[in-house]
């Protein structure tokens, strides 16, 4: 047996991937994860952090190279947390994140069900529509970016390959421009500063710019002449809101947003209808694969007309909205009040009279919708990555809802609720996958689940 301590260094075949896509192989029979190897690497590794029956190494030296790895093209994948498959040949990527789904599907849900393959991207390539971009100083010196991998470190934003280009153009102005004017950056350790956060939105349909300044005090001296040389130098900003945020926490975006220049939202298309964003309105990040994603809600609702359909945790309405052409009636229930109010501006901007919006937790309003309204047809549910709170699947159980379609980010609670409707007189049909998240770890998945 090998002796097992830090600072050993070994060579090891990787032989598959975390579910946070971390490089995995053994040592003597221990489980070792190594950052920045695939499936088909040989490494020598050394070992820095160690347990019982599994350690986490470094790799020292990459001795043969997989067949599914490629070059790096962007040059902060070293450094930055938002890929972490920037190494990894992208149709390898999509058998993982399918494989990924399989395990989660058999693994937490105990489920026997089909899982076809990733629906990818023709060209994986500038598809983020939103930017959170934090800021801080490094010798003296503002930068503003992304956090490096596992810390609070920023690294400075030169370029980014998955976001839209119009994102990064104005994020290189805004950074020039708030050292020109010595606009005073947010330090978490000390709780001093001014600026936290820029938030970017960009209209794919429309290719306008939405800013959302976050500062820890309401008292922003540099923000008019700051609005001024970005919308001179930047035409397509069309709208600038500031948040305030005097909280210690790493939550973005505090209690408070005003827009302060321009117009109060930013106008983008999905397919047919066209949605009104506010700075702090929930939108699916990729655009392009978000038509994909909803169009294949409505090929499993397999609609005639005639249906009435309840949308829960639907945000400002965009699936519901979405398919209010196609059916009776739209119900939508979602907890923040300001998505509520955008989903309905969003019906009254797209002159959709069948759809109506209520306010309030899906498990708390479902009850009584379903005694005001009868029988339902059909449930989307689209909620976050914790998933759907039990007393609502034990909620839609009960009422014999006859179909509900999941839209999920996260296979793991997926599962887990799908594994709870099938304990409840529910049969899952086949689970289909949407990478909506290129060189990621993320995987989208929409499932159909209907009464036996």
């Amino acid at each position: 047996m090998t002796n097992w301590q830090v600072g050993q260094e070994h060579v090891m075949e990787i032989t598959g991937l975390s579910h946070e896509a971390t490089g995995v192989g053994r040592i003597d029979g221990r489980v070792v994860f190594v950052p920045e190897t695939i499936p088909g690497d040989r490494a020598l590794v050394r070992l820095v952090h160690l347990k019982k029956s599994l350690g986490f190494g470094e790799m020292v030296d990459l001795l043969r190279e997989s067949p599914q790895r490629k070059e790096r093209s962007c040059p902060h994948a070293l450094t930055c947390g938002g890929c972490q498959l920037q190494h990894m040949d992208y149709a390898a990527q999509l058998s993982w994140k399918r494989q990924q789904v399989v395990s989660a599907m058999e693994r937490i849900g105990g489920l026997n069900v089909e899982v076809l393959p990733v629906l990818g991207m023709e060209k994986p390539y500038c598809y983020r529509n939103k930017a959170q971009l934090p800021l801080g100083e490094v010798q003296g010196e503002l930068v503003m970016g992304f956090f490096r991998k596992g810390s609070h470190d920023i690294v400075d934003l030169e370029s980014c390959e998955i976001q839209h280009p119009l994102l990064t153009r104005l994020a290189l102005v805004l950074k020039r421009t708030l050292k020109e004017l010595e606009v005073e950056p947010y330090d978490e350790i000390n709780h001093v500063g001014l600026l936290r956060h820029a938030v970017l939105r960009v209209s794919f349909s429309e290719e306008t710019l939405m800013l959302v300044l976050v500062t820890r005090t309401a008292h922003f001296p540099a923000r008019t002449e700051l609005i001024h040389r970005l919308t001179q130098e930047v035409p397509e900003l069309v709208s600038v809101a500031h948040n305030v945020n005097p909280g210690v926490t790493n939550v973005i975006l505090g209690p408070q947003t005003r827009v302060v220049w321009g117009e109060p939202y930013l106008m983008d298309s999905i397919g047919h209808v066209q949605y009104a964003i506010s700075p702090g309105s929930f939108f699916q990040v990729n655009p392009k694969q978000t038509k994909v994603l909803y169009d294949l809600v409505r090929e499993k609702m397999q609609l005639d007309g005639g249906e009435t359909l309840f949308d829960l945790y639907c945000g400002a309405g965009t699936i519901g909205l979405y398919l209010a052409s196609q059916v009776k009636a739209v119900l939508g229930v979602e907890t923040f009040a300001r998505a509520v109010h955008d989903a309905r501006y969003n019906a009254r901007l797209n002159r959709i009279q069948n759809a109506q919006f209520y306010q309030g937790k899906a498990e708390d309003v479902l009850p009584k919708l379903l005694r005001l309204h009868g029988p339902i047809d059909g449930v989307i549910l689209d909620p976050p990555r914790k998933g759907c709170e039990r007393s609502l699947l034990e909620t839609l159980i009960e009422a014999e809802i006859p179909a509900i379609v999941y839209v999920s980010c996260n296979p793991a609670t997926l599962a887990r609720d799908l594994a709870r409707l099938a304990s409840g007189g529910y049969t899952v049909g086949h689970v289909q996958p949407v990478d909506m998240f290129p060189w990621t770890r993320h995987v989208e998945c929409v499932a159909l689940i209907t009464r036996l």
